[in-house]
């Protein structure tokens, strides 16, 4: 019996005794669940571009948790909402949350967010979970579970949702370079639901595939352009050409937090560039966060109202 699944609130909240916003620092796992209590806007910005807390939708609810604490305590909103929206400039459920509290930065209108967020999580894995085949193998890549999303999780959500309709037989889990968010926190999400994987080195997915082990690609998303392109983390590309290759669909579960319909491609939507030193500290090195997957080399998106196949500028369109 491994540990239980992570309720929301064991991932992030607001609490009036400080105020403050406490998260699980994602930094300490999965070797210690650890507690990070930030008292002011700033220490949360810290806690949001040093990865405590990471993945789009989290951070965004992290952000409208932020904004209700700013307000709280009397700070300038348009300052606060500016600082925390630069953080991490890819995932746009930043400023897509930060907008939603802008008429009423209360830490229940945040609550709210939060759980519709989680809601919107349980309703594309319901709906990602139809795509899946008896027996599915499926590789994913980084971490979309709930951690990411503040509960649940989309990608990750989707592999519970299908474990739990006896559709999934085994996970491949990407390490994911180069900071492992793969081997340290999706393995430890996957094993306290109690569905079978193994952590595979990201290169490793290419011989798997070959060797007619791996039915279908399963990602979340950052961002999601107005035709589909997705940036996710960097590696996600690469898996989408081998999947391709070897006529393996790629799925992208993400909530329509993350669709941004006034970017027009994946080549509008920003890459953050981290530093070198998170790869090396001895040579030069390069370390963009994030890479751009063209919408042609995704099978199909899923959000919370449905499965969207190309042509995405239409399917994607209907959402608003």
């Amino acid at each position: 019996m491994g540990r239980r699944n992570l309720e929301p609130q064991d991932i992030v909240r607001y609490e009036e005794d400080g105020p403050k916003v406490v998260l699980l620092d994602q930094r300490r796992l999965p070797d210690e669940e650890v507690e990070l209590e930030c008292r002011t806007v700033a220490e949360l910005v810290t806690a949001i571009r040093e990865l405590a807390i990471r993945g789009a939708p989290a951070i965004g609810i992290a952000a409208a948790y932020g904004l209700a604490l700013a307000a709280e305590r009397r700070e300038d909103l348009d300052e606060a909402a500016v600082t925390l929206a630069s953080t991490r400039p890819t995932a746009v459920n930043l400023v897509w949350a930060l907008e939603q509290m802008r008429d009423d930065p209360t830490p229940g209108h945040a609550r709210a967010l939060h759980d519709e967020e989680v809601g919107r999580c349980r309703a594309m894995a319901a709906h990602a979970a139809e795509l899946f085949g008896p027996g599915t193998r499926a590789l994913t890549h980084c971490n979309a579970g709930g951690l990411a999303t503040g509960g649940y999780g989309s990608a990750v959500g989707a592999l519970r949702a299908a474990w739990e309709h006896d559709l999934l037989e085994h996970v491949w889990v990407d390490e994911t370079r180069p900071l492992l968010q793969g081997s340290r926190l999706t393995a430890w999400e996957l094993e306290a639901a109690g569905i079978p994987h193994a952590v595979i080195a990201d290169s490793a997915a290419a011989s798997l595939m070959a060797a007619g082990e791996v039915d279908c690609v399963v990602t979340g998303a950052d961002r999601i352009a107005a035709n589909g392109d997705t940036a996710n983390k960097i590696g996600t590309y690469s898996l989408a050409v081998l999947a391709a290759h070897h006529a393996i669909p790629l799925y992208v579960v993400a909530p329509t937090s993350t669709v941004d319909l006034s970017t027009p491609t994946g080549a509008e939507i920003p890459i953050e560039e981290r530093a070198p030193e998170e790869i090396t500290a001895r040579f030069a090195a390069r370390n963009p966060a994030f890479d751009v997957t063209p919408a042609t080399l995704i099978g199909a998106i899923v959000t919370e109202h449905g499965v969207h196949r190309a042509p995405y500028a239409e399917s994607l369109a209907a959402l608003v």
